[in-house]
């Protein structure tokens, strides 16, 4: 028995890190309690385990009485002789017993009983390691897939990226070294269980600060960070101190740091943007390359309402929305986009085209075509209706002149 507990030992030692100090008291309260509820059942036993050679001794706590009422707990005075010098009545003698006669079933349990413990153990020493280290970046390689989660090993501990904190664009594979967010330590039937996320916006943020020495000095200050992951990210920054550029301390020389970024978040953009106080200073900054008109801020109900040209409207808007969506979130506001008023010089093109249509048409002239664009005739399609040299008799034009018109236009299509 004795060597087979000091094989135990070595083995928990090695592998798992538990020391024979830590495990001596649950062996010992294992096989208290699996007796105690087994063949020693209604008796009180002490256990001692010697952890240098192993040896288990295994008593039951008897008290000395001169009448015995029950023998599981009390012995006589006499017969406590045999095991005690001088005993007296009222005190409690060990009496050894063979460890052998505990019985198999005991054996089993008390097994089970140290399994179960090392397992929670693991698991108490896992949530001590990680608990700390929540919001923080760590590294570790892609095992396995499980129900469309990844398993990435950390270390001696395995952790979960699930589907949901993954971007549209990744495709890890087992063997993949990987970069994550330890986002929660989860509680679960089965234990406590790491979570790691991809597509937090902190990713960005912690991965920026390991970039950036003027971040982690404290002369440059992530004001704030809008992400879709996978897509797009907004960063705005700040300095501390007023001689340091934050945009150009973030970009890095030759945007070395912000590159290194995209690459590690597999091409996502990433827009560092300088905060400002003013909000609709902010705008301008956060919403380029499209040129905001007719900023207005109502600060009452937290929103800005402004214009852009016909030409900007996509780029301002985005891909789905996204660039404003973004860019509403970094600002902490809520963005009303209208469209600025070009109609006079959208009307003036829009003749203006017309007239140059049935000009350059053989047999209709320059003033011609004026003439009719300013009667209203400014599609070629109205020219296919079966009354058209009517209409434009009824608009002023000669009989033989419309029909002049009609046959240039017919032959021209």
């Amino acid at each position: 028995m004795n060597n087979e507990i000091i094989s135990v030992f070595e083995y928990l030692e090695k592998e798992k890190g538990v020391s024979r100090e830590r495990l001596i008291p649950v062996i010992s309260e294992a096989i208290k309690n699996a007796s105690e509820k087994g063949v020693n059942a209604g008796q009180q036993l002490k256990i001692d385990i010697d952890p240098r050679t192993g040896d288990i001794r295994a008593c039951v706590l008897l008290t000395v009485v001169d009448s015995v009422a029950d023998p599981k707990t009390e012995i006589h005075v006499k017969q406590a002789a045999l095991y005690a010098d001088n005993p007296q009545l009222g005190d409690v003698i060990e009496k050894e017993i063979r460890l052998a006669n505990l019985g198999r079933i005991v054996a089993q349990t008390v097994q089970q009983t140290i399994m179960q413990w090392i397992r929670q153990d693991e698991k108490d020493r896992l949530y001590s390691t990680y608990k700390d280290q929540v919001g923080m970046l760590v590294a570790g390689t892609v095992r396995r897939r499980e129900r469309g989660d990844l398993i990435v090993e950390l270390g001696k501990a395995e952790a979960t990226l699930p589907r949901r904190e993954t971007c549209y664009n990744e495709d890890f594979q087992p063997g993949d070294h990987i970069t994550c967010l330890l986002k929660a330590i989860e509680t679960t039937p089965r234990g406590p269980e790491i979570i790691l996320s991809r597509a937090d916006p902190l990713l960005v943020r912690r991965m920026l600060e390991r970039e950036v020495t003027e971040i982690s000095d404290g002369s440059v200050v992530i004001t704030g960070i809008a992400r879709d992951p996978g897509n797009r990210t907004k960063i705005a920054v700040d300095a501390a101190d007023p001689k340091v550029d934050p945009v150009g301390a973030c970009v890095g020389a030759r945007g070395s740091r912000v590159r290194n970024l995209v690459k590690e978040l597999n091409n996502e953009k990433i827009d560092i943007i300088r905060y400002m106080d003013d909000p609709a200073d902010m705008l301008r900054e956060a919403i380029k390359p499209a040129v905001p008109r007719n900023v207005q801020v109502d600060e009452a109900a937290h929103r800005i309402y402004f214009e852009v040209t016909s030409d900007d409207m996509s780029v301002a808007l985005g891909r789905h929305g996204q660039n404003a969506k973004l860019t509403s979130k970094l600002l902490g506001w809520r963005l009303d986009i209208g469209k600025v008023d070009e109609a006079p010089k959208h009307i003036g093109h829009r003749i203006g085209q017309a007239v140059s249509v049935f000009a350059n048409i053989p047999g209709i002239p320059e003033d011609v075509a004026k003439a009719l664009v300013d009667r209203g005739f400014t599609d070629l399609q109205v020219f296919e209706d079966a009354h058209i040299a009517d209409d434009l008799v009824d608009a002023g034009f000669a009989p033989e002149d419309a029909r002049l018109i009609v046959d240039a236009v017919k032959a021209a299509k």
